[in-house]
């Protein structure tokens, strides 16, 4: 209104000038046409997490094939982040490696700029992973002895490893997220005394949840914060080693009358995730949701995908909406008869498929690993568990696993929220769409298939017209 009555106040030939500055200036920046950029992974390697030349443009000519319409007025899940589990044996590696080696590869890894790709979320293991040298929890004793007063509890072996890598990540990214899992309680609190299989004696649960909030309390002396806790990895899984087995009523009666209280006892931010297992048993979170008890202390359920779909994600979601949903763990692997990099694979069917179906995360199994595929742990260790990058000494090399995270963990930061992506054709390559805190639009695409897809992205009634070769990944961000 003021800015009327000056006008009015002057000649009118400088009104006439006065209203064309004010209309250029009132020109919104996002009224400008889009510019999108390409960010492409090719199975023949030719590109790898490569910025096309050029840049695509909206423009406002129909789409006459499949099309993917982005609407981000239609808005589903935050964000919290991408990324790997930084297992005992891969910290392992990266502490061997020269200082500057180190440094360079962490920065890379974890940084924000240049070739970094951003990784925001990881996942360590409480005590010892299969994916360590050797087994350990944080109060081991000989057998036959207990230690009900956790007097002989310590960080051990991770204070040489996990938590020194742990220090000089969060130096470059303090914001990251750190989930903790557990792979086994000590022996001693067991149903058979042994780190492989068995299950948690009821009459330690209290003491258990006393060691869960010390390793919480210890690491947050470390200068590391635990933002979420899973009560046990792969509860149905008895066969590695270190394991230990829960069934979901065990695991609902351990968090209502011990953890749960416990947690809340000591005021810990930390969230508690139930399950951390496959997407073949949506029955076993649900029916701990559905208990009022145990559920007032959970925040989400954790799902692996190496047994069922991953739309049963979306079957605990539709039972609980409130609660979230994460992806904690998938091993991806090259293929070595295969020597091209089947990137669109594991883009479709985790990072796409996990977060179409409301998870706030992506995390893949492992981070890394030696030529052989190790350290881990013998009579129940991975034998084929490659990393997203092997080490060897200094030398570094890319896996699928790096590339499938990097599509995502760069360009879509934590807080990002998951927006509409619809399409009315079948024949339209996977997808998913986000916005950025900054106000971006990133589509992530795949085309597992074995021809060239072309197909249309559509936003604000202008789309443009991109080609997939069979078998690659691409973001696309305007």
């Amino acid at each position: 209104m003021r800015i009327h009555k000056a006008v009015s106040a002057v000649s009118p030939w400088k009104t006439t000038g006065l209203l064309l500055l004010l209309g250029t200036l009132a020109v919104p920046a996002c009224a400008a046409t889009p510019k999108v950029s390409q960010w492409l992974t090719t199975p023949d390697r030719t590109s790898l997490l490569t910025k096309q030349p050029g840049e695509l443009r909206f423009k406002d000519a129909a789409s006459p094939g499949p099309t993917i319409e982005v609407d981000d007025a239609k808005t589903f899940q935050t964000i919290d982040g991408f990324g790997f589990a930084l297992t005992g044996g891969s910290a392992q590696l990266i502490m061997r490696m020269t200082p500057s080696a180190r440094t360079s590869l962490l920065h890379e890894l974890f940084g924000s700029s240049g070739n970094a790709i951003g990784v925001s979320y990881l996942r360590v293991s409480i005590g010892s992973s299969d994916m360590n040298d050797h087994v350990f929890t944080y109060d081991d004793l000989p057998q036959g002895e207990k230690d009900a007063a956790l007097e002989h509890f310590n960080l051990g072996p991770d204070l040489t490893d996990v938590v020194p890598v742990l220090k000089e990540i969060l130096s470059i990214n303090p914001k990251i997220s750190i989930l903790a899992s557990p792979w086994s309680a000590p022996s001693w609190m067991k149903s058979n005394d042994d780190p492989k299989g068995g299950s948690l004696k009821p009459e330690f649960y209290d003491t258990y949840s006393r060691y869960l909030v010390k390793y919480i309390e210890a690491m947050r002396a470390q200068g590391v914060s635990i933002a979420a806790i899973t009560i046990q990895n792969e509860p149905l899984n008895p066969k590695n080693t270190p394991s230990m087995y829960m069934s979901s009523e065990e695991q609902a009666q351990f968090i209502k009358q011990a953890f749960g209280p416990e947690l809340h006892k000591h005021n810990l931010a930390t969230k508690i995730i139930l399950y951390d297992h496959n997407c073949d048993k949506p029955d076993y979170p649900i029916s701990i949701l559905k208990d009022p008890d145990a559920s007032q202390y959970v925040d989400g359920s954790g799902f692996h995908l190496y047994g069922g779909t991953i739309d049963a994600m979306t079957t605990v979601h539709n039972v609980a909406p409130q609660k979230n949903l994460y992806f904690t763990e998938q091993m991806i692997i090259d293929e070595k008869s295969d020597p091209s990099l089947q990137i669109a694979k594991p883009v479709s069917r985790v990072l796409i498929g996990a977060t179409e179906n409301w998870s706030r995360n992506v995390l893949l199994w492992n981070l890394a690993a030696d030529p052989q595929f190790g350290p881990h742990t013998s009579n129940g260790g991975c034998p084929i568990c490659e990393g997203a990058i092997t080490i060897d000494g200094d030398k570094v090399t890319r896996n699928l696993a790096f590339y499938s995270v990097a599509h995502a963990s760069k360009f879509v930061p934590p807080g990002s929220v998951r927006v509409s992506s619809d399409s009315a054709s079948a024949d339209v390559p996977p997808h998913v769409a986000f916005r950025t805190p900054e106000g971006k639009h990133v589509v992530i695409v795949a085309n597992p298939g074995t021809e060239v897809k072309t197909f249309y992205i559509r936003f604000n009634g202008k789309s443009i017209s991109a080609t997939l070769s069979a078998g690659a990944a691409a973001t696309y961000i305007w």
